[in-house]
């Protein structure tokens, strides 16, 4: 990939960040990324919750927090004082961009709502994330992921048929709720730059959550059938899933029929094109266990490489089912920089996953490290008009925090 370094095509647009955990962080550190300031605000004692993680910790430094927080400033602030929410004001005025993610009710009641704050700044973009969105019968109810994937019924679908429930292996609804809601800023921020006018920005995990079942929703508008765990299975088509081999499983996506055809010729079975279970996918999709069964036993006698290198040759998409460990140190992944390394002041020289998109003319950022506690505080307090004495006051009445 290019070394291309540029101030992002989002350098100029600030960002005060009061979420925590995941779904906001994402959201934050995808803006960072592409050149926003963004300002972590975080509360007094411990800051982010995701600190205080035991496990993993490199010298010390929660690998969680670093990960998701890299490319911002760092503030700590009490929210409870009334001179910590002065300060958060000032700054709010300052501000393009506000996002939070506490339960509906919970910053205006500390009076640092969006009513307060749009006031006193009209073009703020004041973006939350919440467990069920801000109407509704059940806006005030808080969420976590977990309850996301279960409410929208992913949890439904995932996993072996026959066995209870499964959510899935990544925290799907936090970290979409957080792309969604970059994406959301960005949108807002185009219409700012234009008008000068600013609005609430928000999504919700449910929302984030549902929107990952587009094609159980269309079969069951068009059906009324809900549909149940299919394993690596597609729902629609086969085979499209993860077959046995001899070290191993590897995907293979037989998704039209050339595909399919193509698979008959790789595996040796040419006759499987005329077999009146494999002739098409409707008859594929009603013998999909004789499918796998007939398939793998000529699958188990080759490891993964082997097939996938003979579906490559044939043109039909194959990969491995990958570790994270495999994934990670992958010379494909590495090559689109998908692996970045970032040189922390406390835990040395760490690893994080890279910005998911290309942009050509205008690449994301360099990595900067996550920031401590307070970091950041007098430099940013600076900016905002504070004088150093009156930094030090505000320090010393336990206001801000100043590592």
């Amino acid at each position: 990939m290019s070394t291309k370094r540029s101030a992002g095509p989002l350098a100029g647009m600030k960002v005060l960040e009061l979420s925590q955990i995941m779904a906001g962080p994402t959201a934050g550190m995808m803006l960072a990324d592409l050149g926003a300031d963004v300002i972590k605000v975080e509360k007094l004692p411990g800051g982010d919750d995701s600190r205080s993680y035991r496990e993993p910790r490199v010298n010390g430094v929660s690998a969680p927090f670093m990960i998701l927080n890299r490319n911002k400033r760092g503030i700590a602030l009490d929210l409870k004082h009334p001179k910590g929410k002065e300060v958060l004001k000032r700054m709010a005025a300052g501000a393009d961009v506000l996002t939070e993610n506490y339960r509906k009710g919970t910053l205006e009641k500390l009076g640092v709502g969006y009513d307060t704050l749009s006031r006193l700044n009209p073009g703020l973009i004041y973006s939350s994330v919440s467990g069920y969105g801000r109407t509704g019968p059940w806006a005030d109810k808080g969420g976590f992921d977990l309850i996301a994937q279960g409410f929208s019924g992913l949890m439904s679908i995932t996993g072996e048929p026959g066995r209870p429930p499964a959510k899935s292996g990544n925290p799907v609804a936090d970290i979409n709720a957080g792309i969604l809601q970059a994406m959301g800023i960005i949108a807002a921020y185009v219409h700012k730059l234009k008008t000068g006018e600013g609005q609430i920005v928000e999504t919700s995990l449910m929302e984030a959550a549902l929107q990952q079942t587009y094609w159980h929703a269309a079969i069951f508008f068009a059906t009324g059938a809900s549909g149940g765990p299919l394993g690596s299975s597609h729902v629609l088509t086969a085979p499209y899933q993860a077959f046995r081999t001899a070290d191993g499983f590897i995907n293979i996506g037989g998704a039209n029929q050339s595909n399919w055809e193509r698979i008959t010729d790789v595996l040796g079975h040419p006759e499987w094109k005329s077999d009146p279970r494999f002739v098409d996918n409707n008859a594929r999709m009603r013998n999909l266990t004789a499918l796998v069964e007939a398939m793998e036993a000529v699958l188990i006698a080759h490891d993964r490489a082997h097939w996938i290198a003979a579906f490559d040759a044939a043109g039909v998409p194959a990969g491995p089912v990958h570790s994270i460990g495999e994934a990670l140190t992958h010379p494909q992944v590495l090559a689109r920089d998908m692996v970045v390394e970032v040189d922390h002041p406390k835990a040395g020289r760490t690893r994080a996953v890279g910005f998911p998109v290309k942009l050509h003319g205008t690449p994301a950022v360099a990595p900067k490290p996550a920031p401590a506690l307070g970091e950041h505080t007098r430099a940013v307090l600076a900016e905002f008009g504070y004088t150093a004495d009156e930094i030090d006051a505000l320090i010393a009445e336990g206001v801000v925090r100043a590592d």
